[in-house]
């Protein structure tokens, strides 16, 4: 087993320091130029440097290597609309425009200043390429089962009014609940009916009518059915997961990520049905979906992500790319559904990934784990996670979980101190950053 000098000895022997030069991405693009996906993480869903970087990595790829798309940890109708703007399909007239779907908690993990420009740029660049040439950007979450449904009746309005029909009426059943949660509330208690069998129906229908419905030919209409199906998908999956809320014996995490790497497989499969090579895309979510499940603590809770089934199902295919910080400013609210503030994150504790990366010395750098020797970051080791809620006052048992990091992911970026994520929808005293003297002893 290693201990803290000798794994302060390996990162700075290997770490690869960042100077805010062109090159500093050079490594790691080397490292993805042969990968299928590569999976961009993120320490929490607020960090200015974690989503900017990623997207500084994503523009490079997709410039010198040709990624084909790129597939993000939000609901699949509200990234569509994304993709058709940057495509040249919609009538939205700008990037902040395109992003309008998202108006759920939390606003600013999408609708923020750096997602703005990626829209913007990828638009820019996609303008003057053919379709087959052009990048895509799709989403991969479950939450959207009202208006995945309302999409899937949407496009049968276009394509064949009767089978429109049988959709609202397989729907109906879900529609008097007004809200998913209560939905599958009442479904799992008995209250109600579950709609299990309509959403499999809906989807088996879309599946076996599929040739019908292209004979208009070409790219967007095979863009349209694959979006109307897998809005079907979404319906499928979310209502298991809306129900499984509710239920000891169903394992609501694994449903979201299965149903993530669901989507993922299908983008790939219709990416290379239309260009005929294998595809390529980038994937963005936090470091716990992306980052191999088995590595961390969660292999004693049953649970799996995203990071472990692409490694299983695509083998060498996949490359996990790890951020982490050791303090600074993040975008959070304090509970659920609350306004975004703009809170200091606490150094890290003594007896985690974050602070051993702070003891280097080393400000920020990129860590190949595969050039490690011997048992280098093999010690007991906590490892940080920020989503959209951060609770200081119980940092321990809220935000840290034990971690082999070498097994966890590829490779790792880390940003000693980073900066807040910006919302383009600024709540009252997010300007107002929270001070680093308000940390509360005794965490």
């Amino acid at each position: 087993m290693a201990d803290s000098r000798s794994s302060l000895a390996s990162v700075r022997q290997h770490a690869l320091p960042l100077n805010g030069s062109f090159g500093d991405y050079d490594a790691l693009l080397e490292k993805a130029a042969n990968r299928q996906f590569i999976l961009l993480g993120e320490a929490s869903h607020g960090t200015h440097d974690f989503y900017n970087t990623r997207a500084e990595i994503t523009r490079r790829m997709i410039e010198e290597q040709g990624i084909d798309a790129v597939i993000v940890e939000g609901d699949w109708p509200d990234v569509y609309r994304i993709n058709r703007f940057v495509r040249g399909l919609d009538g939205d007239a700008s990037a902040r425009d395109a992003l309008g779907a998202f108006e759920r908690f939390p606003l600013w993990m999408w609708r923020n200043t750096v997602m703005e420009s990626f829209v913007d740029w990828l638009q820019g660049w996609n303008a003057d390429r053919p379709g087959e040439q052009q990048t895509g950007i799709y989403g991969m979450d479950l939450y959207s089962m009202y208006r995945s449904a309302d999409a899937v009746v949407s496009y049968l309005n276009t394509v064949d009014p009767e089978a429109a029909q049988r959709a609202r009426e397989r729907y109906a059943c879900m529609d008097h609940h007004g809200d998913p949660q209560r939905y599958g509330y009442t479904a799992a208690m008995g209250i109600s009916e579950s709609c299990q069998q309509q959403a499999v129906e809906q989807v088996l229908e879309m599946m076996q009518a599929r040739t019908q419905w292209l004979q208009q030919g070409g790219l967007l209409a095979e863009d349209e059915q694959f979006y109307a199906e897998r809005n079907a998908h979404v319906v499928q999956h979310a209502e298991a997961y809306y129900r499984g809320m509710f239920s000891t014996r169903v394992n609501t995490w694994n449903l979201r990520d299965e149903h993530m790497v669901d989507t993922l497989l299908a983008l790939r499969r219709h990416i290379e049905r239309q260009r005929g090579r294998p595809a390529r895309i980038a994937v963005w979510a936090h470091n716990s979906h992306l980052g191999d499940a088995r590595a961390t603590e969660a292999v004693q809770r049953g649970e799996l992500n995203v990071g472990q089934l692409v490694r299983e199902k695509a083998a060498g295919e996949a490359l996990l790319v790890g951020f982490t910080t050791y303090t600074g400013h993040v975008t959070a609210a304090q509970e659920w559904g609350a306004p975004a503030d703009h809170r200091w994150v606490r150094p890290a504790l003594e007896d985690s990934v974050e602070a051993l990366f702070h003891q280097s010395g080393l400000n920020r750098f990129y860590l190949d784990m595969s050039q490690l020797q011997g048992d280098a970051l093999r010690e007991p080791l906590v490892e940080r996670a920020i989503g959209v809620i951060y609770r200081p006052e119980t940092e321990r048992q809220s935000h840290y979980f034990d971690v082999d990091i070498r097994d966890q992911f590829d490779v790792v970026f880390h940003l000693n101190e980073t900066t807040a994520l910006e919302p383009l929808d600024l709540t009252e005293g997010w300007d107002e950053q929270e001070p680093p003297e308000t940390w509360p002893f005794g965490i």
